[in-house]
């Protein structure tokens, strides 16, 4: 019977058939579906994985208060917080970073009302042209990746300057520029702390162009009416250098931890923080880059604001590799240099879930 099935499945058109609709996974659930379609089911070997995977755990990502910052005792104590979460976990959430409430629960309601607004407005947003700086779609990778995932995405991209407001979508306008400018502070401050915990002079990242090129990927997460059978988001490592999330109350991130999943509890006001492949390599491997996921859920909608920070546009055609300060004898260069350039172009040309592009530049 299960062959018989798979031979008249037809993935493509199916693919298309969703695609070409424009209206991402909330077309369907608003249209009722009481199943989720079988381009967004997981393998069965995913699912028995995480049947395996299931025990209750107590320990939580680390959470580093950023409060008196300025004091210098305090400022050391913060950048030894940073580095140990940074080689450990690489993921933290920061508390008393700066922004206001009022600017991130904006964010998150200015993303609700695009997502729920008229749907012809919606539509006339959607597009996979990368070339597109303001564009929302479902699943950047929808035709190489295995399964779907369960999210519809608003993308900005802004690798060479700042966002432009004319571009943007006028029910979230003034919500995501006032967000993108504590954001862009925010970077600075992060970088400073991470330059520190590799025993580097504080403005060593940033002076190299890391918190220049900013991307913000928002993801509309809707209620799913069978999460057990897929994800939000599948499990991958971010290929930039840093990533700031702000996410709403409904939860579903977890971190990849010692063979084991960990859930991320939002804390109100939190940012999560995590290493990107690039901040790796830059490392030469003292920070971790790690896998992470997001789940599906019965209720919803959960939001997230992802900003990622990979480096300005002016970085793409110089040679990319381990800090010179951080190599010596005893610790070699675990990456040979690359271009960005290419690095960025093998990510875009394959799925989330297939082989990070780092891997290619290891030694």
């Amino acid at each position: 019977m299960a062959t018989e099935a798979s031979v008249n499945y037809d993935r493509t058109k199916e693919l298309k058939q969703f695609d070409d609709t424009k209206t991402g996974v909330k077309g369907l659930v608003d249209s009722g579906i009481l199943n989720v379609p079988k381009i967004f089911i997981r393998p069965a070997e995913d699912l028995a994985a995480d049947e395996l995977n299931s025990s209750q755990k107590t320990i939580e990502v680390p959470v580093i208060d950023l409060s008196n910052i300025g004091d210098s005792i305090r400022r050391k104590e913060i950048v030894n917080e940073v580095k140990i979460a940074s080689g450990e976990w690489g993921f933290f959430q920061v508390i008393n970073h700066g922004i206001p409430l009022s600017v991130l629960d904006e964010m998150i309601e200015g993303l609700r009302l695009f997502n729920e607004q008229d749907l012809e407005l919606k539509k006339e947003m959607y597009s996979r042209d990368s070339a597109k700086k303001v564009k929302f779609h479902s699943n950047f990778d929808l035709y190489t990746s295995k399964t779907a995932d369960w999210r519809d995405t608003l993308q900005l991209t802004f690798l060479d300057s700042d966002p432009d407001p004319s571009q943007m979508p006028p029910v979230c306008r003034k919500s995501t520029m006032e967000y993108f400018k504590h954001i862009k502070r925010l970077g600075d401050a992060l970088f400073e702390l991470l330059s520190e915990a590799l025993g580097l002079q504080p403005d060593h990242l940033n002076s190299i162009g890391c918190s220049k090129g900013c991307s913000i990927v928002t993801h509309y997460y809707p209620p799913c009416p069978q999460p057990e059978l897929t994800l939000g988001v599948r499990k991958h490592a971010d290929a930039g250098i840093l990533t700031v999330l702000l996410q709403n109350h409904m939860g579903g991130l977890q971190v990849l931890h010692d063979s084991q999943w960990f859930d991320v509890h939002p804390t109100r006001g939190g940012l999560v923080i995590n290493v990107g492949d690039l901040l790796q390599v830059l490392s030469n491997n003292k920070f971790k880059s790690v896998k992470h996921r997001a789940i599906s859920s019965h209720v919803g909608p959960r939001i997230s604001v992802a900003c990622f920070f990979s480096g300005h546009a002016s970085l793409l055609d110089k040679p990319f590799g381990p800090i010179k300060k951080l190599i010596s004898e005893a610790n070699p260069p675990r990456y040979e240099e690359f271009l960005l350039k290419e690095y960025f172009a093998k990510f875009f040309a394959s799925s989330l879930d297939s082989k990070p592009p780092i891997d290619y530049y290891k030694l």
